[in-house]
């Protein structure tokens, strides 16, 4: 479950530094811009890298933050998906297309390595 919750983690952060980008803050009309976009990205950063601890040191949370990391790569690529059938211009140049596949991939990856960890 490590190597799949790290590569889920490491693509949710460059998908972030991806999102400044394209201002995504807007995309979603967050509140405050900018600053309402980097409390959000201090809060959810806190929370994966948190869980990779846990996953790594194999506590009995592991497993729940697993599964939010798991949701997070997942809902990611569909969140993206909808904005590109809706028409939206922004993370249509190829390394964007290809971060968000990877939140994909390693998103299910990982929900798989959770499934198969609650069997054991």
């Amino acid at each position: 479950m490590a190597r799949s919750y790290f590569w889920t983690l490491l693509f949710l952060i460059l998908h972030q530094v991806d999102a400044a980008y394209w201002k995504e803050w807007e995309m979603f009309y967050l509140p405050g811009g900018v600053q309402g976009f980097l409390v959000f990205n201090l809060a959810a950063i806190a929370v994966v890298l948190t869980g990779y601890r846990h996953v790594l040191l194999g506590s009995r949370q592991a497993p729940r933050y697993a599964a939010v990391c798991a949701a997070l790569g997942v809902g990611t690529f569909a969140i993206h998906a909808g904005f590109a059938l809706a028409g939206l211009a922004q993370f249509h140049l190829p390394l964007s297309i290809a971060i968000i596949v990877l939140c994909l991939g390693s998103g299910l990856w990982l929900t798989i390595a959770c499934i198969q960890s609650s069997r054991q």
